[in-house]
């Protein structure tokens, strides 16, 4: 039993942090696609780091850096060039596998899987057999909390929910849209390199290219599925932990009298399922945002 919790964990513990990113993206009346390519820029940056400056702390920053400068650009795009957000979201995506793959082979000349010599910090053995678990594992649901308590009981969440639905109402009691957006962006990159940082130097130490695979559009999809809302967003993103690792148990148990590819496809399969789902209960993506969705002022 402790294994199946202990690979929900490792395997959630991202999902989650790119989740809240795509809340608070939300909030603020923005459609983050880009979160995929962010959260590899942070994996990408977080194992580099390590090999190149022997610091998993100053990698970790450099990776929030670095993720919160795609935010900045992402909003330069959105928010000042008026382009559409769905593009732009798919393009900084693009932008982040594209750019990590070519990072990799400009500095080791080969576009091979590159380990790092330390990952992240573990939680330690008083913890028995969760010991081997990261700390970014033992903080995410004191982040998620903090989340919470920061979107739904401070002036900052309200004036960023403002923000995004009503622009103008937020004008009138002295907040900026375009700065709430901003830093909304800004955190939710912070979350991105936090996510990717647990991906790559977690548990596994390695960095891979697209090794996200897909996670930062699950992430995504946790959003949609947890109607905008960091607590329901955060189970989202443990149910399709869970599934995951449904997946790999069935591997162990039954081996090849079910096909791999579809064991392996399990959790695109329950996010799929989700946004099915949250379609047929709160009305798809408008029910999920609550009218957060538009991003032009009046």
């Amino acid at each position: 039993m402790d294994d199946i919790v202990i690979a929900i964990l490792r395997s959630g513990t991202p999902l989650v942090y790119v989740a809240l990113a795509g809340v608070i993206a939300q909030r603020s009346g923005i459609w983050h696609l880009g979160l995929e390519g962010l959260m590899i820029t942070g994996a990408c940056a977080t194992i580099v780091g390590t090999v190149l400056t022997g610091s998993v702390g100053l990698s970790l920053l450099i990776a929030i850096l670095l993720c919160a400068l795609g935010s900045v650009l992402f909003w330069l795009v959105v928010e000042i060039l008026k382009a559409n957000q769905i593009i732009a979201g798919l393009g900084l995506t693009g932008l982040g596998l594209g750019g990590t793959s070519l990072a990799i082979q400009a500095i080791f000349g080969s576009q091979g899987a590159v380990s790092a010599p330390a990952g992240l910090p573990k939680i330690g053995a008083a913890f028995g057999a969760y010991g081997g678990l990261s700390v970014l594992v033992l903080a995410m649901p004191f982040i998620v909390f903090l989340t919470w308590v920061l979107l739904c009981r401070t002036r900052f969440g309200l004036r960023l929910a403002a923000s995004g639905e009503h622009p103008f109402a937020a004008r009138s009691v002295g907040a900026k849209p375009a700065v709430m957006r901003l830093v909304a962006l800004v955190i939710g990159g912070a979350f991105c390199a936090l996510a990717g940082a647990e991906l790559a130097a977690g548990s596994l130490q390695i960095f891979s290219q697209n090794m996200t695979a897909g996670r930062g559009f699950m992430g995504f999809a946790a959003v949609i599925f947890g109607a905008g809302h960091p607590i329901w967003a955060t189970f989202a993103a443990l149910f399709f932990a869970i599934v995951g690792a449904i997946g790999i148990r069935a591997q162990l148990v039954f081996g090849d009298r079910i096909p791999h590819d579809l064991l392996l496809g399990l959790p695109y399969i329950a996010t799929v399922f989700g946004i099915w789902l949250s379609a047929r209960l709160r009305g798809g993506a408008r029910g999920a945002t609550g009218g957060f969705g538009e991003l032009k002022d009046p």
